[in-house]
């Protein structure tokens, strides 16, 4: 079972560690309860979220028991690890609600079979009947104040914009989350974000001055990219795990398009091939790097992953269609729509507007004297047909699904149209 901490090395996933040695020598003895929690701060999960969910996923196949928390209790409060209290805090209805659909997304990663030995839970449900007066005196008297001060997350806020005791308290709840896991379910390792040291090593030193009992912390990096910007943005906001909040399609389109620079360190982090087959793709984005091997890899196996294989197999087709490379009549209705939302379009009211106007104001070309060029030099297309005639008006049978236009210039320039449902 140690070579889950070779393997989590090799990866780039242990940014930092209690004690490796003393964690080794752990699982050495036997499989070890883990435990990683994600609190409801919005709908969904996000990518971001996914290096700790998948390191935990990993750490569960070597052998291990695995604890997924969903906080809905410390999603009323808010961590204060990077973030402001000027954000407005959320409903209990809305984080139940939250609570809920984070439960079924954990649960497409994690074996909580009755065999398993794992488990999700809610930190609600420890918290919820602890009165104030029995959080202070049995869990509060724990935490000497100049350590809180002392910890990252709460001294960057001190120097700058301040925190209230709100957020202050976060940290005592979540070490009390460790020490209720450590009780109910024996969880001796706690893994997160590097973010969240401070708050996880407070919960080993809850648990040792309380039962005396010696537990694990185990960070994860936060990840960067090569070209400075955020991992897991868009220029449409962030990733996330919810199809109905990032479309399928466009959770593969932003595996696909994976910078060079970064591809091999995503395969490491994210991909569950083994060392040996992301070492060949490392070989072949190395190499050959204009045929992306090694971004389809990584898009097809996530997507798959968190989709399905059907859905993944319709995202890949309406990848090609919409270049050329298969037929756009037979992608289903809301695969073709999310397609499109990822390209330059534009909504009209109704048809009459001539291709070159069309392909103008969807963006695909920089003027209607751009799109009259495209049309005399045989590179102007809709749903796949060449246009030739610079006067082509399309018509209600060029619609597909009775509402898009698909345009295109040259290979690689793919814009849309839509017309507004009456």
């Amino acid at each position: 079972m140690t070579d889950i901490l070779d393997d989590l090395a090799w990866r780039g996933l242990i940014a930092q560690s209690t004690d490796i040695d003393a964690l080794r020598a752990a699982m050495n003895e036997g499989p070890i309860t883990v435990y990683c929690g994600f609190d409801p701060t919005a709908p969904s999960l996000h990518v971001g979220n996914l290096v700790p969910l998948l390191t935990l996923t990993r750490i569960q196949r070597a052998g291990n028991h695995v604890v997924g928390l969903v906080g809905g209790a410390t999603g009323l409060i808010g961590d204060p690890s990077g973030k402001s209290e000027e954000r407005a805090l959320n409903s209990t209805e809305v984080v139940a609600e939250w609570v809920q659909r984070i439960r079924v997304q954990v649960e497409k990663f994690l074996d909580l079979s009755d065999d398993s030995g794992s488990v999700l839970v809610s930190n609600l449900d420890w918290t919820a009947g602890l009165s104030t007066i029995d959080f202070l005196r049995d869990v509060g008297k724990h935490f000497p104040v100049n350590r809180m001060l002392a910890r990252e997350s709460v001294s960057a806020r001190l120097s700058g914009e301040g925190l209230s005791y709100t957020e202050f308290s976060y940290q005592i709840l979540q070490a009390n989350d460790y020490l209720e896991l450590y009780r109910r379910h024996g969880c001796t390792l706690q893994i997160g974000g590097s973010d969240q040291w401070g708050n996880i090593t407070a919960g080993c030193d809850l648990i040792r001055r309380v039962e005396g009992g010696h537990v694990h912390a185990l960070t994860v990096p936060l990840i960067t990219k090569a070209d400075g910007t955020k991992f897991g943005k868009t220029a449409g906001g962030a990733v996330w795990l919810d199809p109905e909040l990032t479309s399928p399609y466009a959770f593969y389109q932003f595996w696909l398009n994976s910078d060079d620079r970064d591809v091999v360190k995503f395969l490491k982090i994210f991909s569950f091939r083994s060392r040996e087959e992301i070492e060949a793709l490392e070989k072949s984005a190395s190499e050959r790097p204009a045929a992306r091997e090694a971004q389809r890899a990584l898009a097809e196996e996530f997507t798959t992953l968190l989709h399905g294989a059907d859905e993944c197999a319709a995202v890949i087709a309406a990848s090609g269609a919409l270049f050329g490379q298969g037929s756009l009549t037979e992608l289903p209705e809301r695969t073709l729509a999310a397609a499109l939302a990822e390209v330059p379009r534009t909504t009209v009211p109704a048809l009459g507007a001539s291709y070159v106007d069309l392909l103008a104001d969807s963006g695909v070309v920089e003027s209607r004297s751009a799109a009259r060029r495209a049309v005399k030099e045989g590179g102007a297309y809709l749903n796949n047909v060449r246009v030739t005639d610079e006067a082509f008006v399309p018509a209600a049978e060029d619609l597909l699904h009775g509402r898009f236009l698909v345009l295109r210039r040259g290979k690689r320039s793919v814009g849309g149209v839509e017309v507004a449902a009456g």
